[in-house]
């Protein structure tokens, strides 16, 4: 039986609680700045994380936090009103979308090089350790948040995206599978890894999502953190899951 890291668990958490307000602000943000102020009427365009929080995004946060070691959900939707972004209905969705995720991944990408950068200044107490290990996690998370975003299932951005570059007729086609999302979602990483687990399919790589996209929001640090691919990596993840640093 896997050992689950509690501490850990509760950083993803933490550091969720702070990544997703910032993702859907951005999102907020650009529409303000394309002309559109609808979500900030709505309240949307704050860093509290009441009015981004969207229960079942957060439940699979905390869920797959203890289960995976990854922090991966979703808020509610930043809806804009096409017809006020100044860009064009179709490219304004498009921006709104894609501010988040980038954002996310910015956020991310920068707290791993200040993460790099202490590194070899910040010394190796527990305190020391524990510094490091929550910055690493919360780049972790925003990198991690990026990515999960890219799958074009509603309500994750990649969704909106795939919807402004459809054409017209394939894109009506499309957004009916929007009220089926989460639940795809879901399905794909607890019910189908749950199965595949019970049917000795466990390491099949559909079935292991979760932890490709942790893989990958680690590469993508390393590729910043200006040390070499494998020397990053292992610090990275040394610090994320075990809590030792390579010095």
């Amino acid at each position: 039986m896997q050992k689950i890291d509690v501490v850990l668990a509760l950083m993803i958490i933490g550091s969720f609680l702070v990544a997703l307000p910032l993702h859907e602000w951005a999102h907020s943000q650009m529409a303000s700045w394309l002309g559109d102020r609808t979500p900030r009427a709505e309240g949307r365009q704050t860093l509290r994380f009441q009015p981004h929080v969207d229960p079942v995004g957060m439940l699979m946060c905390v869920i797959l936090a203890f289960q995976s070691a990854v922090g991966l959900g979703w808020g509610k939707p930043v809806k804009p009103d096409p017809w006020k972004l100044r860009v064009g209905a179709n490219t304004g969705v498009l921006l709104v979308a894609c501010a988040g995720l980038v954002f996310s991944l910015l956020v991310g990408l920068v707290f791993a090089v200040i993460t790099r950068w202490l590194l070899p200044v910040i010394g190796e107490s527990v305190l020391s350790l524990f510094v490091l290990k929550l910055l690493t996690v919360f780049a972790c998370v925003n990198v991690g948040l990026a990515i999960f975003n890219l799958i074009p299932l509603y309500p994750l951005d990649g969704y909106q995206i795939l919807y402004t570059l459809l054409p017209s007729k394939q894109a009506v086609q499309f957004a009916r599978s929007a009220m089926y999302g989460p639940f795809i979602i879901l399905a794909i990483f607890f019910f189908l890894p749950f199965l595949a687990q019970l049917a000795g399919l466990g390491q099949f790589p559909l079935f292991r999502l979760a932890y490709y996209i942790r893989q990958g929001a680690f590469a993508l640090m390393s590729l910043v953190s200006g040390l070499p691919y494998n020397d990053a990596m292992g610090i990275f993840q040394n610090l994320y899951i075990y809590g030792q640093s390579v010095l």
